[in-house]
C-alpha cells in the first residue's frame, strides 16, 4: 500500500477548518447524507435502466429532478414494470458514492420501495386542472369558433407512424374529400409529447389556409394519454384561432384536451367526419341527380313550347277560323240577349205609357169639373170681395190716423223740442243734461247745439 500523502498547509487568512483529504471529506459527506430522514417522494419516472445489481432511473416533476437507484433484488421483489412517464411513489433516503481515484462520485436517492401511482391519483390531478381551466373560462372559446362545412385545408397533429394517421385518411376518403392536408407530426406519449404537440398546433394555426385542426391518437391507459392533460397544451388549444377537433383515445378515454377543444370525438375516423361535415360523394351524386332532373325538365318545357309553336305555325288559318267561330257565337248570343232585353223593356214602357194616359185623362176630367165650379161661384166671390175691400180700407184709414197721433214729428210741429246728447242718445232728465254738459235740441225744422248751465248755483 502507498503511504498517505502529507497534509499540505491551508489557505493563508482562511478561518475554515482543514484542509481534509478528499476521501475523508467524501466519507463524512456520505455519512451526513445517509443521516437525513427517510422520506417518500413522488414524480414521473424517466430514463429507466438496469444493471446486474442495480436499477437506475430519474424522478422528475416541474420543479426538479432526483437521480435514483434501487437494488435489483428489491426491485424484482416488487413485481412492477414501470415505463417512462409513469407516476410513482418512492420510499428511501439520500445516498452518496464517494468515488475513487479512478471512478467518479455520484449522488442518488436510494429507494427501498416503490408504488406505481394508480389512475385514481392521475384522475384527481386531472380533475383539479379541469376545474382551474373552467374557472378561467378556457373550456368555452373553442366551442364558439365557426367551423366550415367543407374546409379546403385541414391540419392534422398525430404520430408519424401511428394508426391514427391512417384512420384520419380513411375517414376523409370515405367522405369523398379531396382537399389539402397539412401534417404536424409529433410524439404522442412521453415527457416531450405535450410541448411538441403544442408547438405543432401553433405552427398549423399560423398558416392562414388551415381552417380546422385534428389532434389524433389511438387508445391507451390514462398514463399513456397523460400528455394530453398538460396544462400548457390545453391553454394553447383554448387560445388558437382555428377550431380544434380532439380524438384522443377511444370511447371510454377522456383527457383535458377533449374538454378544451371545439369538438371531442371517440375515434380519428369520427374526427375526420366532424372536420368534413358534408359527405362530398353523396352531395355530388345529389347535385348530379338534381342537375339531370332540371335538364330533363328544361328539355320537356322546350319541347312542349316547340310543339305549340309548330302547331300554330302549321295551321294559322285554322287557328283564326276557330277564333272567328268563337267570336261569331258570342256575337249571336249578344244579339239574342239584346233582343230579349229590348222586348222586355218595350213591354214595360208600354205599360207605363198606358198608366200615364189614364192619369192624364183623370187629370183633365178633374180640371174640367174645377173650372165649372169656379165659374159657378165666380159671381158670389166677386160680390163678397168688394164688400171685404171696403171694410179693409176703412180699417187701414183708422190705423193711419192712430199712428199719426203718436208720431214724434207731429209733436215737434206743435212746439216741442227733443233733447239729445252728443252721442245721439235722448236726454230725459236734468241730471242727465248736467252730466252731458253739451246737448242738441231737435226742432221740427232743424237742430241747435247748447251748453248746459246749472240753475241752482
Amino acid at each position: 500500500m502507498s503511504e498517505p500523502a502529507p497534509t499540505p498547509s491551508g489557505i493563508p487568512g482562511s478561518s475554515l477548518p482543514g484542509p481534509f483529504a478528499v476521501g475523508v471529506y467524501a466519507e463524512r459527506l456520505r455519512q451526513q447524507l445517509r443521516s437525513f430522514a427517510r422520506v417518500q417522494v413522488f414524480g414521473e419516472l424517466w430514463n429507466f435502466r438496469t444493471s446486474r445489481t442495480t436499477v437506475y432511473f430519474e424522478l422528475r416533476d416541474a420543479r426538479g429532478a432526483l437521480p435514483c437507484a434501487m437494488w435489483r433484488t428489491d426491485f424484482d421483489r416488487l413485481g412492477v414494470d414501470p415505463s417512462d412517464g409513469a407516476q410513482v411513489v418512492l420510499a428511501g433516503g439520500c445516498d452518496y458514492y464517494p468515488g475513487s481515484a479512478t471512478s467518479s462520485p455520484a449522488f442518488s436517492f436510494r429507494a427501498t420501495d416503490m408504488r406505481i401511482a394508480g389512475e385514481g391519483d392521475l384522475l384527481a390531478q386531472v380533475d383539479r386542472l379541469r376545474k382551474l381551466l373552467a374557472a378561467e373560462g378556457l373550456l368555452e372559446p373553442q366551442k364558439h369558433l365557426p367551423r366550415p362545412l367543407l374546409p379546403r385545408t385541414i391540419g392534422v397533429v398525430c404520430g408519424e407512424t401511428g394508426k391514427a394517421r391512417d384512420d384520419v385518411l380513411a375517414g376523409l376518403r370515405r367522405r369523398g374529400w379531396e382537399g389539402t392536408i397539412v401534417w404536424g407530426f409529433a410524439p404522442v406519449q412521453d415527457r416531450h409529447a405535450a410541448p411538441r404537440i403544442a408547438q405543432a398546433l401553433r405552427d398549423l394555426a399560423a398558416l392562414e389556409q388551415v381552417e380546422v385542426v385534428i389532434v389524433a391518437r389511438g387508445g391507451g391507459s390514462l398514463a399513456d394519454l397523460f400528455a394530453f392533460c398538460d396544462e400548457t397544451l390545453c391553454r394553447t388549444v383554448a387560445l388558437l384561432r382555428v377550431p380544434v377537433i380532439a380524438s384522443v383515445g377511444h370511447h371510454t378515454d377522456r383527457t383535458l384536451i377533449d374538454d378544451v377543444a371545439a369538438v371531442c370525438c371517440s375515434t380519428p375516423t369520427h374526427a375526420a367526419a366532424e372536420a368534413v361535415r358534408i359527405d362530398v360523394g353523396e352531395a355530388r351524386a345529389t347535385l348530379l341527380r338534381e342537375t339531370r332532373r332540371l335538364d330533363a325538365h328544361g328539355r320537356r318545357a322546350v319541347l312542349e313550347r316547340a310543339r305549340t309553336l309548330a302547331g300554330l305555325a302549321r295551321a294559322p288559318a285554322e287557328h283564326v277560323a276557330r277564333h272567328r267561330r268563337r267570336l261569331h257565337q258570342q256575337l249571336r248570343e249578344l244579339r239574342a240577349s239584346a233582343r230579349r232585353r229590348t222586348g222586355r223593356e218595350r213591354e214595360v214602357a208600354q205599360t207605363r205609357l198606358l198608366a200615364l194616359r189614364r192619369k192624364r185623362d183623370l187629370a183633365a176630367a178633374e180640371r174640367t169639373r174645377a173650372e165649372a165650379l169656379v165659374r159657378a161661384g165666380g159671381a158670389r166671390l166677386r160680390h163678397g170681395a168688394d164688400a171685404a175691400t171696403v171694410r179693409r180700407r176703412r180699417d187701414l184709414e183708422r190705423l193711419a190716423l192712430a199712428l199719426a197721433a203718436h208720431d214724434p214729428e207731429r209733436t215737434l210741429e206743435r212746439g216741442y223740442a227733443l233733447v239729445e246728447d252728443r252721442a245721439g242718445e235722448v236726454v230725459t232728465s236734468a241730471e242727465q243734461a248736467r252730466a252731458a254738459g253739451a246737448v242738441e235740441l231737435r226742432f221740427h225744422d232743424g237742430r241747435v247745439r247748447a251748453d248746459v248751465e246749472d240753475a241752482t248755483r
